[in-house]
């Protein structure tokens, strides 16, 4: 069975993976995928960045089973303003010369209402935190399956403060929209 184009809800996903359509090696296509982040700046100001470096893979086994890994390259924010990006790449927010990535691993996906549940560690600053989210999921086409998700972190559970902490939001959002396909 191939996977179908549109979106798919958690239970023609759970037949996916149970009739095993999706099983095999998939493979983050950082071309078409993106990783934004929203917070804000003296409670109102919006600050949005995009993460330029994205890497990942994933397997789904033919028991449905799901594992992978997202891999981002803390040093390849961009906002937009230079001096912003040279201060959120330093020691005192990412410090991306001692921790160059970000690095989400998937422990298990499982089909939950008409959306799925992600579930695994985040490993930010050297800290690692268990993380589960809801996400949709979208197969664009034979071989290629997309997941959209937004994550609401606290970035003090990860060590990022600062002098200026009061200035800016400790809860960010992270808006994923990662596009998988078959290798």
């Amino acid at each position: 069975m191939q996977a179908p184009s549109g979106q798919m809800t958690g239970p023609a996903l759970r037949a996916l993976l149970q009739d095993g359509a999706l099983t095999g090696e998939w493979v983050l296509d950082p071309r078409k995928s993106t990783i934004r982040l929203k917070t804000k700046s003296l409670g109102v100001i919006p600050v949005n960045g995009d993460f330029r470096d994205v890497s990942g893979h994933g397997t789904v086994s033919a028991d449905g089973e799901v594992t992978g890994t997202l891999v981002v390259a803390s040093a390849s924010i961009e906002t937009g303003v230079s001096k912003r990006d040279t201060h959120l790449r330093s020691a005192e927010i990412f410090d991306s010369g001692n921790h160059p990535h970000f690095t989400f691993t998937v422990d298990a996906v499982r089909p939950s209402g008409q959306d799925i549940t992600v579930t695994g560690e985040l490993t930010v600053r050297g800290r690692t935190k268990p993380l589960s989210f809801d996400a949709a999921t979208t197969a664009a086409g034979p071989g290629e399956v997309c997941l959209d998700a937004q994550v609401r972190l606290n970035r003090a559970d990860f060590g990022v403060r600062w002098k200026g902490d009061g200035l800016v939001s400790r809860t960010n959002t992270l808006i994923i929209h990662a596009v998988f396909t078959r290798r």
